[in-house]
């Protein structure tokens, strides 16, 4: 049997049964990557003499009658994540060779649960893009078109997942950067509820790491299904040891149905902000259509929903905030000249990034006090619906663009462009306020590349569209190979 493409519970299955070892396991994941990984270049930084080694511990453990939840499980790393003995990087020339002292809290997670790390996941430059490409790991393809990205900042990740170079991955989330990666490559991703999740140790390269309350972002999981999801999540799931002891222990509700006819749910396809593509739409509505025939309460509009263009805005002031706090004064200075000489009727996302990078403390405050009316704003409408249904991008995975402005690409939208950073305001929907999402394959488009949506749910109920992922996948169907 081949094992590559499938599933991390099914492989757990399989190693407590005596079907297959842990070494059989990681020796088929190294010989796929070493076949297959010349085209897709989503391993950067293989570790396969360790993952063989540990392979073999996982072996002995488990004849010692040890059971640990990923125990022998192969499984990779996002590139950004430091790692004792391999070099992190997040692409910066400058960085090439930086090589941390001990390893991340999320890795030391993955490895006290007994998973086998086969290595480390491309990522964009500095983590700043939706694709994943760079001067030292060159570009990873779309496993289901190599002209293609296969999103970022996780593309690695997902590209990984993809073509079976291990059943399990971890990235992290600010713009997108799990769930994208899983719309353009046909897995799934789950941005956990702000602050579940330690994030120390995903750090840039040469900076402390160090136990910090991140603002927007998150670490989490991917995977080839749902279930899988919340296997790796319950590993990840849990604040710093340094800051909140050791014993801590994260019980999460469960999920609030199990059946799908129970969940109520707001499905959403356009943005004032930003137009949803075609290719996209259908995908939502394929799922809206899931969701009807299972006998889930379906709702396309409610005055509940918090304000979309607010939102949007709120969202990228609060993103770009934090973008130029290492820039040089002199470049910082002229962005504030060039902020200043907007005009005050100017609402466009393009004009909002700039603001937000030149905000001043006070303008943040006034900021994270509109994000608070906003969070309410999501309680109520929770009170009313279980989840919300909407795109991640408004495009399936677009070519390649390496344009080195950013600001001057394009995003092609059924053949209208837009600025390249304006699809950014689906994925902030759930970002902003630090809501659960979980990212979902939704079908593919007539050229046959797939397309995802989000599943969005209620702050710290992670396991309520995770369960709506698992029906969803029943009833849909789930993850499918590329040719």
């Amino acid at each position: 049997m081949e094992w590559n493409l499938q599933s991390a519970e099914r492989l757990v299955a399989a190693l407590r049964a005596g079907e297959v070892t842990s070494a059989e396991l990681t020796d088929e994941a190294i010989t796929r990557i070493e076949h297959d990984d010349k085209e897709i270049n989503a391993i950067c930084v293989p570790d396969f003499d360790r993952a063989r080694v540990s392979a073999h511990e996982a072996d002995l453990a488990r004849a010692r009658g040890e059971d640990r939840p990923l125990l022998g499980i192969p499984v990779t790393v996002k590139e950004s994540y430091n790692i004792a003995g391999l070099p992190t990087n997040w692409g910066m020339p400058l960085h090439r060779d930086y090589m941390p002292a001990e390893d991340a809290v999320q890795v030391s997670r993955l490895k006290n649960a007994g998973g086998v790390i086969l290595g480390k996941t491309n990522v964009p430059l500095g983590l700043q893009d939706l694709q994943s490409f760079n001067e030292i790991h060159g570009t990873t393809n779309n496993p289901w078109d190599h002209g293609r990205t296969s999103g970022g900042s996780s593309g690695g990740s997902a590209a990984a997942l993809a073509s079976g170079f291990g059943a399990l991955s971890i990235g992290s989330d600010i713009g997108g950067s799990l769930r994208t990666p899983a719309h353009f490559c046909g897995v799934y991703a789950h941005k956990p509820t702000l602050g579940l999740a330690a994030n120390r140790g995903m750090v840039p390269p040469s900076d402390p790491a160090l136990p910090v309350d991140l603002d927007l972002a998150v670490v989490g999981p991917m995977a080839r299904t749902a279930r899988d999801l919340t296997l790796l999540l319950d590993v990840m799931a849990g604040p710093d040891p340094l800051t909140h002891g050791v014993a801590y222990d994260v019980r999460l509700p469960p999920a609030r149905y199990e059946r799908l006819g129970d969940f109520r749910v707001l499905v959403l396809e356009e943005h004032p902000l930003i137009p949803t593509g075609s290719e996209v739409r259908a995908g939502v509505n394929r799922v809206a259509d899931a969701l009807d025939d299972g006998g889930a309460r379906v709702v396309r509009h409610s005055a509940l929903l918090p304000d979309l263009t607010e939102a949007g805005l709120l969202y990228t002031e609060l993103m770009f905030s934090g973008s130029t706090a290492r820039f040089p004064v002199e470049a910082y200075e002229q962005l504030r000249t060039t902020a200043a000489g907007l005009g005050a009727e100017d609402r466009s996302l393009s004009a909002t990034r700039l603001r937000g990078m030149v905000f001043s403390h006070r303008d943040w405050v006034e900021a994270n006090n509109r994000r608070e009316l906003h969070r309410q704003g999501w309680r109520r409408l929770f009170a009313e619906f279980d989840a919300v249904v909407c795109p991640i991008t408004p495009t399936p995975a677009f070519p390649h663009d390496h344009n080195p402005d950013l600001l001057e690409r394009r995003i092609d939208i059924d053949g209208v462009e837009y600025p390249f950073f304006d699809q950014l305001v689906w994925a902030g929907l759930a970002t902003m306020p630090g809501l659960p999402a979980t990212a979902v394959p939704a079908g593919r488009t007539p050229d046959g590349l797939p397309v995802g949506v989000q599943l969005i749910g209620p702050m710290y109920e992670d396991r309520t569209p995770l369960k709506l992922a698992e029906l969803l996948e029943e009833s849909m169907g789930g993850f499918q190979p590329p040719k």
